[in-house]
């Protein structure tokens, strides 16, 4: 009986399969005919790969076929470059097909993989060979016919973006059997030139013909050793060249090569106000610092110097011997205070004095005891008029006065007859005298 543990899934089976053919398959040629072509409305396109022998499936997706630029359609040649693999629902062998061009190139194709290979092999197209983009461009070195698009485009990109940039022609061929040899020539003219912050090599878009003046091994090699940088800027952005592997940069244009080498000029004046900002900050606080420290010393050169050291003990003399003349002036006006508060005392103590001040003081009590005696005496003498008055009022000689007498027997008032007998001489007082009367009868 057979293990459970070595039964194989179909799936699995095919997941074994795909994955074998992947690993070993990978990046292959292959030249036929296109047959039996449906183009989805996905827009992913399954053919078959044919020639007088075999065929074999094939399905070249959107974002592939997308590139091609001429007409494909059942019967034609197509040379393609294309991964094998397995469609595993229905276990299909099929390539996925990542470009396409027709046949008749086929032959400057492989000589483009074969060298690229080599190159690939010796290093040349390795990052750490790759020098950055300079971030300062001010003198460039273009390496291009004189005559063509990307020259013109190039230049007016320069001017309208990064006007300062100082650019020199070295005018080659660019096309033809001796157009590689002149493109060496020149770019290794340029090289020599130490002046260049970089260098363009390039042209406009073409066929592969076209184009292959830049798919030169001795070109490649002039590249490599190249000390300044070197900027591939050949066809279009689908176009790939030797010359682009092994460049510093590659730009997909000549017109993407000038807006990159004008990008660090423009960036450079974006940054310029923020860059002069922290610049003028900088100088500001680098000022501020040297005008402390000037300050700083000034005072330190000025408080060690002679001429201060003096001005300060004359000021401290000018100070101490105005303190001094201050407390004499105070001592002075102390004593002159206690003499006087002394003299003030010894004049109160002088018999002299006190005498004088005896004298002063009785003549005021005289004269408080005049005073008092004239007001007691007016005092006493409206009282007395007031007595006077009242007693007036109320005496008898006021009654008399009106008429009326006060009749008197030896001496007595009298008020009744019965005090008096017939025979009885009696005195009557009126007002101005004494009239002598005698009792005849009562």
């Amino acid at each position: 009986m057979t293990s459970s543990a070595n039964v194989l899934s179909v799936s699995q089976l095919n997941g074994q399969i795909k994955y074998l053919i992947e690993q070993n398959f990978s990046y292959i040629w292959l030249e036929g005919e296109i047959s039996n072509l449906v183009k989805a409305s996905s827009g992913h396109w399954y053919f078959s790969l044919k020639d007088n022998r075999a065929q074999v499936r094939c399905a070249m997706f959107r974002s592939a076929n997308n590139r091609l630029s001429f007409a494909v359609e059942n019967g034609s040649q197509v040379l393609v470059r294309a991964n094998a693999s397995l469609y595993q629902p229905r276990g299909e062998f099929q390539l996925i097909v990542e470009s396409m061009q027709p046949a008749g190139l086929g032959k400057l194709q492989l000589e483009f993989e074969a060298l690229k290979k080599k190159l690939t092999e010796e290093g040349l197209f390795a990052a750490d060979y790759k020098q950055a983009l300079p971030k300062n461009i001010e003198r460039l070195a273009i390496v291009t016919s004189a005559k063509g698009a990307a020259i013109h485009d190039i230049l007016s990109i320069l001017q309208r973006r990064a006007p300062h940039i100082e650019v020199d022609i070295y005018p080659c061929l660019v096309q033809g059997e001796q157009a590689a040899m002149d493109i060496c020539q020149k770019l290794f003219w340029a090289c020599q030139d130490d002046k260049y912050d970089a260098i363009i090599v390039g042209r406009g878009g073409g066929s592969i013909e076209d184009l292959w003046a830049f798919n030169n091994e001795t070109l490649a090699y002039t590249i490599h050793q190249a000390n300044t940088c070197i900027i591939s800027a050949v066809g279009h952005e689908t176009d790939f060249t030797i010359c682009d592997f092994v460049s510093d940069i590659r730009a997909a244009t000549p017109s993407a090569a000038a807006e990159l080498v004008s990008q660090t000029s423009l960036d450079i004046q974006t940054q310029l106000p923020h860059l002069q900002h922290k610049l003028e900050q900088a100088f500001d606080k680098q000022y501020m610092a040297l005008v402390t420290r000037l300050n700083s010393a000034k005072q330190q050169l000025t408080h060690l110097s002679p001429q201060n050291q003096i001005q300060i003990k004359q000021q401290w003399l000018d100070e101490a011997e105005l303190r001094l003349v201050q407390q004499v002036n105070l001592n002075l006006q102390n004593n002159t205070n206690r003499l006087a508060r002394l003299q003030q005392k010894l004049a109160e103590h002088n018999p002299k004095f006190l005498l004088n001040q005896q004298q002063q003081q009785l003549t005021f009590l005289a004269q408080n005891l005049d005073t008092s005696l004239e007001k007691s005496l007016y005092s006493k003498s409206d009282q007395l008029q007031n007595l006077t008055l009242r007693l007036h009022s109320l005496s008898p000689l006021n009654t008399l006065s009106r008429g009326f007498s006060i009749t008197q027997h030896q001496g007595k008032a009298i008020t009744s007859v019965t005090q008096v007998a017939v025979g009885d001489t009696l005195e009557h007082t009126v007002a101005d005298g004494v009239i002598t009367s005698q009792v005849v009868s009562k």
